[in-house]
């Protein structure tokens, strides 16, 4: 060993002289490393000058302690300016309700008392006082998602239309619904005659559910008004029938864009079951409701999509409406407190 080394420094005392050391002449402890390939560093074949820019930006940050601030610089270096209109961020995952009640009514019969005429679907008036809408309850306590899109959506139209313009569209929005529900009315009362329905069939709303009248049948209310006695809200439902041999809640609604799937009605579920829930305990009503049905029409009259809600769905909706409730009296509560005498 000693001579090697006395060689080694004789060489490099040597003037003129160097040594090219040999690729493939590997010394290890191992011998399963021999005649193995030297691996090709896939950094190596960058284009270092096309990048050159980017990789100075990047050090340059190195020479002292990163700040919120310096990050901010250095994203906006990297990536641009940050975008002003941010997404709001997911609300959290949905509880459970505090104050839980039952949907259904243990002690009312699923079917209709024999005793009521069939042929007279009933139709209460809604009687507006302290007690709130489901309607309100909903708008009240929209998550913020909602109503990010929402105000992005209004937005949006107003740069379109202008603000004249978009109460126009809003007005005429309105008003088409409310044709719309007048003409269902007419049609499914067993006194709406031949000639209303006839002309009635003009509408490309009523020309797109169609296919589902055809299986509604038994009507038991028509624009009729529901109270929930226990936990004090209000409602006016579209229509209580049987769809497909079934007794449902049916919410008819329109839409100038398809929405095939109910995750595409947003709150409309909560609606349909906020009102099952008020039937099942509204002393007006002597039946019980355990299903549901929304109905999305289109002005063009393509077919209407059916969105039908069996017993277990709406379970899976009532537990959503009872927080939304409860959310609802919260902010009230709070509301009152802020408020001065």
């Amino acid at each position: 060993m000693k001579a090697f080394q006395n060689i080694c420094r004789q060489l490099r005392s040597s003037k003129g002289f160097s040594i090219e050391p040999a690729p493939h002449v590997v010394f290890s402890t191992s011998s399963s490393l021999c005649g193995r390939k030297k691996k090709v560093n896939p950094y190596g074949e960058v284009d270092q000058e096309k990048y050159s820019d980017l990789v100075k930006s990047v050090l340059s940050f190195r020479g002292q302690a990163q700040t919120p601030e310096s990050l901010f610089e250095e994203d906006a270096l990297l990536y641009g300016p940050v975008s002003k209109c941010k997404a709001p961020k997911q609300d959290e995952e949905a509880g459970v309700p505090r104050n839980w009640f039952p949907l259904f009514n243990p002690e009312k019969s699923i079917k209709p008392n024999v005793t009521s005429d069939p042929a007279i679907p009933l139709k209460i008036p809604l009687q507006r006082g302290m007690i709130p809408s489901v309607t309100r309850v909903l708008q009240q306590t929209m998550t913020a998602e909602q109503i990010f899109y929402l105000e992005r959506w209004k937005q949006r139209m107003i740069l379109e239309l202008g603000e004249d313009g978009f109460a126009e569209y809003t007005s005429n929005m309105f008003l088409q619904g409310k044709q719309f529900h007048e003409a269902l009315e007419s049609i499914l009362s067993p006194q709406g005659t031949l000639k209303n329905r006839d002309e009635n069939l003009e509408s490309g709303y009523i020309q797109s559910v169609q296919h589902v009248l055809k299986d509604v049948s038994g009507v038991r209310a028509l624009e009729s008004a529901v109270q929930h006695e226990a936990l004090k809200y209000v409602g006016l439902l579209d229509c209580v029938a049987d769809y497909q041999g079934k007794l449902c809640v049916i919410d008819w609604k329109t839409s100038e864009k398809p929405k095939p799937f109910i995750r595409n009605t947003f709150d409309n579920p909560l609606q349909v079951v906020a009102y099952v829930g008020a039937i099942n305990h509204d002393a007006n009503y002597s039946f019980q409701v355990r299903c549901g049905l929304i109905v999305v029409a289109y002005k063009d009259g393509s077919p209407a999509h059916p969105h039908f809600m069996d017993a277990e769905l709406c379970s899976q909706y009532w537990a959503k409406w009872l927080l939304r409730l409860e959310e609802y009296t919260k902010k009230e509560k709070s509301q009152n407190i802020q408020k001065p005498d």
